[in-house]
């Protein structure tokens, strides 16, 4: 395969914020959610500058070490071979550590820009093989599903292949955050989880995901029942105990709540008519934000659109 072309103007790509799991769909199921992540990326004639404005300004490398940067570098060799130089300006929205996709979202924004200013570059990388790379970068696809693609997804893998779904989220849905002021990393969280289950909490996780397929989609009216899970939440409480109290207060308060991701932000799914109430529910030391659903997933948008 020769080298590529790239093109001479920057590409601008968004990507939303995602809640994985969404109680009984460990590693599963995804929801992307309103809230944005922007980036523009430039081929220039040498070196590597990158600029970070919002979520992790502070704290983020500005160099080789930065995620967004390493997929794009990974996506490039995928797609024929690295430009001379590049010019990378990022506006981040989506937490850090929270537990709404922030790798996943610095992931695909990079594959996706990577695509987008190579010329001829979505007939050598196409969808299918933008989720399996995002997925072998993460480590696993529910997040990446849902911020490629939008909307309501399940993801599995298929001979070591990374698989997706998308489906449209009933209209009366609107998800509510509660994004607490301390992180907790991935890997702390993952780490509290048993090596195995009892069968009875498998099968009843099972049944409750597929319950949700169906509430999420065109029964929101089911989802208290639908968002239960035996799986992964309490084994994490050590690690977010405001988060499963919270999430256990929701619940009895008959709000459809879990812990998002990893944690520790708890994501509530509720109606349009609750949502205000819902979002004073979360007391002191939450940030709580009603968003937008998400039906688009991660797209390169016109450098000059808001």
């Amino acid at each position: 395969m020769a080298g590529p072309a790239f093109r001479a103007a920057a590409v601008r790509v968004r990507v939303p914020a995602t809640s994985a799991n969404l109680g009984p769909g460990f590693d599963t199921l995804g929801l992307s959610l309103g809230l944005y992540d922007d980036v523009v990326v430039r081929v220039a004639d040498s070196g590597l500058h990158v600029d970070i404005a919002g979520e992790g300004a502070r704290t983020l490398p500005r160099d080789e070490n930065h995620l967004l940067v390493r997929s794009l570098r990974t996506a490039f060799d995928l797609l024929g071979g690295q430009p001379r130089g590049l010019e990378v300006v990022c506006a981040n929205r989506v937490p850090h550590g929270r537990g709404l996709g922030s790798s996943s979202a610095a992931i695909c924004a990079g594959i996706v820009a990577a695509r987008a200013v190579t010329i001829g570059g979505d007939a050598r990388l196409d969808d299918t093989a933008l989720l399996e790379l995002a997925t072998e970068i993460e480590g696993h696809p529910d997040n990446v599903a849902a911020c490629l693609l939008g909307g309501f997804t399940l993801a599995w893998t298929d001979g070591g292949a990374a698989r997706a779904i998308r489906m449209d989220v009933a209209q009366s849905v609107v998800p509510v955050v509660f994004v607490p002021e301390t992180p907790v990393l991935t890997e702390t969280a993952r780490g509290l989880l048993p090596r195995s289950v009892p069968h009875v909490d498998a099968s009843f996780n099972a049944g409750r995901s597929a319950l949700l397929v169906e509430a999420l989609t065109r029964r929101p009216e089911l989802l208290l029942a639908a968002t239960e899970d035996r799986l992964h939440q309490e084994y994490r409480a050590p690690a977010m105990p405001q988060s499963v109290e919270l999430v256990g207060r929701l619940r009895a308060d008959g709000v459809p709540a879990v812990v998002s991701g990893a944690g520790p932000t708890v994501l509530a799914l509720t109606e349009d008519s609750a949502a205000d109430k819902v979002v004073r529910l979360a007391g002191e030391g939450w940030a709580a934000h009603r968003l937008g659903l998400d039906g688009t997933g991660a797209s390169v948008l016109p450098l000059g659109s808001q």
